[in-house]
């Protein structure tokens, strides 16, 4: 008698999957149904109900496109977008070829060096004391997460993000945004090492410092330090 071979079980979608594939959807929306600049999107629920996902997939979605500068959330009003979008348009998915771990971090680390290291003098310039307000509160988070947990991976990209927001330079925030997903699938410890780059922690607060006083130099250099310290322990770690 032949035994019936148990089928493997569907996994489900892992939460970036859903939310890529609720942008996806939205973005189709709004192109079909010909939304313009200043029209409303549909309401939360009316997007969840719609979507089948939950609330915070939901806000996800939109902190996506509110990062990338294409909607805005007005309380007590609802979300509204500010710019086209369509399918073709807002997606600009990277691709990274090889399959060897410290090749693609260091790749990504060249990019992120360039961005990172602009936008911390920019900041530095350009920085309002809301700015600094905003920067330093992050800041007081991921330190706050690091000594009671010893990493501090999701503040330490808030406390950045703060940073880019301190340029007034949209395009900072946008392109970091098209390529989180990307940024994300590599840099969650890298090697299984929960110690990756935790001796860069103390010159954050050095590059806040920078910033608040309107240094450019020195936050270009506390930047440096950061990410040279990455690059260390890419090389020590790989080996």
């Amino acid at each position: 008698m032949k035994l019936k071979q148990e089928r493997p079980p569907i996994a489900p979608l892992p939460p970036i999957d859903r939310v890529a594939q609720v942008t996806s959807a939205l973005s189709d929306y709004i192109d079909r149904a010909s939304l313009k600049t200043g029209d409303r999107l549909p309401a939360e629920r009316e997007l969840m109900a719609a979507l089948a996902v939950g609330r915070s997939t939901i806000r996800e979605m939109i902190r996506h496109f509110q990062a990338l500068g294409v909607m805005e959330t007005r309380k007590g009003s609802g979300t509204y977008l500010l710019k086209p979008v369509t399918t073709a348009t807002i997606h600009m998915p990277l691709s990274l070829e090889t399959v060897n771990l410290r090749d693609i971090l260091l790749q990504t680390l060249e990019v992120r060096r360039g961005m990172e290291v602009e936008a911390s003098m920019v900041a530095a310039r350009r920085r309002t004391a809301e700015d600094v307000a905003n920067i330093e509160q992050k800041l007081d988070e991921m330190e706050r997460v690091h000594i009671e947990k010893g990493t501090s991976g999701r503040q330490d990209l808030e406390f950045h993000l703060a940073i880019y927001d301190a340029t007034h330079n949209p395009l900072f925030r946008q392109l970091l945004e098209q390529m989180r997903e990307a940024f994300e699938q590599f840099w969650d410890q890298p090697f299984n090492r929960p110690d990756f780059a935790r001796r860069s922690f103390p010159f954050h607060r050095t590059l806040f410092n920078a910033i608040a006083a309107q240094d450019t130099e020195a936050a270009r250099r506390e930047t440096l330090k950061i990410l040279d310290i990455v690059e260390e322990d890419i090389k020590e770690m790989s080996k």
